[in-house]
């Protein structure tokens, strides 16, 4: 599975937020490695230097064999909740896909 990260200018600590993520998506989507070829994390900050309520997003999208892309977004106070939060959102999304296809 080929992971790609991607950050917008306001996102501070770029590689090495950049070698957690590739870390953490290896380890927790890891298992889904037979049906997906690539994914891909959008990082960014909606308002940039300006403070706000949840202004770090998380997009990961999902490239599967033979399927549809998908994709699931989550924004919180700071990036690594946001990583997590979209990951938990992106297995339950991967769990219920490889289920249905499983089962047709």
């Amino acid at each position: 599975m080929e992971i790609k990260i991607n950050t917008d200018n306001n996102v501070e600590g770029k590689q090495s937020l950049k070698t957690y993520m590739q870390d953490l998506i290896t380890s927790d989507l890891g298992r889904f490695d037979s049906y997906v070829t690539r994914m891909e994390v959008h990082l960014s900050d909606e308002n940039g230097n300006k403070k706000g309520p949840k202004d770090k997003k998380c997009v990961i999208e999902c490239r599967m064999k033979g399927a549809d892309p998908i994709a699931v977004t989550s924004q919180e106070d700071n990036i690594h909740k946001a990583v997590d939060a979209a990951i938990d959102k992106m297995k339950a999304k991967l769990t219920t896909r490889i289920g249905r296809l499983r089962t047709h």
